[in-house]
């Protein structure tokens, strides 16, 4: 457990959840690290040229494909914070996508946005019922909700859309905007700071001017939503009786605590999370729903909690980075991912020095051999193909995985089964 748990903790209001402990990253160390890692691209993005890695287009597009990853894997914190794994999120987003697009059409973008959470929330509640209360495998209910998930919407969609004017068997009619915003004079001050191509300054005005060009109102709730689950789950007595079910439900219900009643809200409230980057994907990244466009964003934003181990500030991050990668493939793609061979490079080469440092050699003389091959690979062509940078994000999403393993923590009780009154 993250925070001992006494009866009055979980019964009593007034009391206030410790937050978790543990071994983490401080913020001033965090904040250091992400500076080395822009100091490197910057150098990279001199040496070769590639300024689209960290201009403005490029950063406000990648915030853009992030927002839908954060989302499932917020989803997926929710859910798994209780105890339940939730493989379903790509069949949560699917609804959301069909909900949203059907709804918004019709009655106006924000309409959509509710009625495409409710429909992630159908499938959370799915989720909930096949897991919770009939104890079936949750791989198993994940995967069969993910196919259920696409079957429904691949029969719904020519009944809701077809004989509306721009609608198909496979597309929504066009769904109105939400609105953007660019905050005015800022936006065009960080656009022309970065023009200017400086080290690092101007990298720095890349990532700023993306924050703050462009950007969708859905976007603000999906980032206020980061801190907002912070808060209720590791600052509320709510959050606590929660969190206490996926560590271990037998002591949780001996203080009282209705688990049942816990993991059907996670699960739930993880559908909806689900289905609202579901939406922002049929309003906001395209007017429209169109089959098949999540494109397994479920998975990734899975991994991305994984890679944030089952936290919402690493969540947060790891969002960022696929949703990075995923944008490659839409700017300046082949010469953007060659580019990258070399910062991979470089940060193999710095994670091998690390390595060393710690006494693990053959760790890091692998490393400094993979480092080698990525190094020569760069050297020895001058792009790659266009398949490569379609997968760079799935790459990416493996690398990150297998490079964190070690330092992962889940819920002690996350996927085990559970029967009330079982403890006695």
């Amino acid at each position: 457990m993250t925070a001992p748990l006494m009866a009055n903790d979980l019964n009593q209001p007034t009391m206030k959840p410790a937050a978790p402990t543990g071994r983490r990253v401080s913020l001033p160390v965090l904040l250091l690290v992400i500076a080395g890692a822009l100091a490197l691209t910057s150098i990279v993005r001199i040496i070769t040229g590639a300024d689209g890695i960290t201009n403005v287009s490029q950063m406000s597009t990648a915030l853009q494909l992030a927002v839908p990853i954060g989302l499932a894997g917020l989803g997926g914190l929710w859910a798994e914070r209780a105890g339940v794994v939730n493989i379903g999120l790509e069949g949560m987003m699917i609804l959301g996508t069909w909900f949203g697009a059907w709804a918004g059409f019709q009655w106006g973008p924000w309409t959509g946005v509710l009625v495409g959470i409710v429909g992630g929330a159908l499938g959370g509640l799915l989720h909930a019922i096949v897991t919770i209360t009939f104890n079936v495998n949750h791989i198993v209910s994940g995967v069969a909700l993910n196919i259920l998930a696409l079957g429904a919407t691949r029969y719904l969609a020519p009944l809701a859309f077809e004989g509306h004017q721009g609608g198909s068997a496979k597309q929504s009619p066009p769904v109105d905007s939400l609105g953007h915003f660019t905050v005015p004079g800022l936006s065009d001050g960080l656009k022309s700071l970065n023009d200017q191509g400086w080290f690092f300054v101007s990298d720095i005005a890349g990532l700023l001017g993306g924050l703050v060009t462009d950007v969708s109102w859905l976007t603000l709730v999906a980032v206020a939503l980061i801190p907002a689950t912070w808060w209720v789950l590791w600052r509320t007595p709510f959050g606590l009786r929660l969190r206490s079910c996926g560590e271990n439900p037998v002591a949780a219900e001996s203080l009282g605590v209705n688990v049942y009643k816990y993991k059907y809200l996670a699960v739930i409230i993880s559908g909806g999370l689900a289905g609202l980057g579901g939406v922002f994907l049929s309003i906001v990244a395209n007017p429209f729903y169109l089959e098949g466009q999540t494109s397994g964003r479920g998975y990734i934003g899975l991994a991305a909690m994984i890679f944030g181990n089952w936290m919402p500030g690493g969540l947060a991050v790891g969002a960022g980075l696929f949703g990075y990668t995923d944008s490659l493939n839409l700017r300046g793609g082949s010469a953007n991912v060659h580019a990258l061979l070399l910062l991979g490079a470089l940060l193999l080469l710095a994670g091998a020095i690390w390595l060393a440092v710690r006494r693990k050699y053959v760790k890091a003389v692998i490393t400094v051999v993979v480092g080698a091959l990525v190094f020569a690979w760069y050297a020895g062509t001058d792009e790659v193909p266009n398949q490569v940078v379609s997968a760079t994000p799935y790459v990416i999403t493996l690398v990150v995985l297998a490079l964190s393993a070690q330092r992962l923590r889940m819920p002690k009780a996350d996927g085990m089964p559970y029967r009330k009154g079982q403890g006695k």
